[in-house]
């Protein structure tokens, strides 16, 4: 089954990237980003930031973009049946050097998962002017890993 990403959330403060993979099916539906309940990426955000309170879809939005925070994913479309990254097939990607043109406050690449960052691997190059980490998934699917820790290893998107 063919399945397409969303816009780009970014603006002209935006310092870090974060790159997906793709949506997933809950996601798709909802029209959200990270919205599988078991996805644990909003939950990070909030502990990051310290806003418990964003829990409506803007708020989450207006949380990343007062932080300096992007979200994205590296495929434009790809077919895919289900939700899982393995699965990813004929994915095309988005215009991420576009939006790196149009965006030069971006200066740090942060991919959510191997996948985000191996896909990104295969259709672009590294910049010279932009750092780039992967970081464990936040997806329901990377179970060996519990909040605390991802909350751990994604600090480094609050540091810049």
């Amino acid at each position: 089954m063919l399945k397409k990403s969303f816009s780009p959330i970014v603006n002209s403060s935006t310092k870090v990237l974060v790159l997906g993979s793709l949506p997933g099916d809950t996601s798709l539906a909802e029209n959200e980003y990270y919205a599988h309940p078991q996805n644990r990426f909003w939950k990070v955000m909030r502990h990051l930031f310290d806003r418990p309170d964003a829990v409506d879809y803007t708020d989450k939005i207006q949380l990343l973009l007062d932080n300096g925070i992007g979200l994205w994913d590296v495929c434009a479309q790809a077919s895919r049946p289900g939700s899982m990254d393995l699965a990813i097939k004929g994915e095309r990607p988005n215009a991420i050097t576009t939006l790196l043109d149009q965006y030069p406050a971006i200066r740090r690449i942060v991919f959510n998962g191997q996948k985000a960052y191996h896909l990104y691997r295969r259709h672009f190059e590294k910049r010279a002017d932009i750092s780039y980490v992967c970081l464990p998934s936040t997806s329901p699917a990377n179970a060996k890993i519990n909040l605390e820790n991802l909350v751990v290893h994604w600090r480094i998107i609050a540091s810049d």
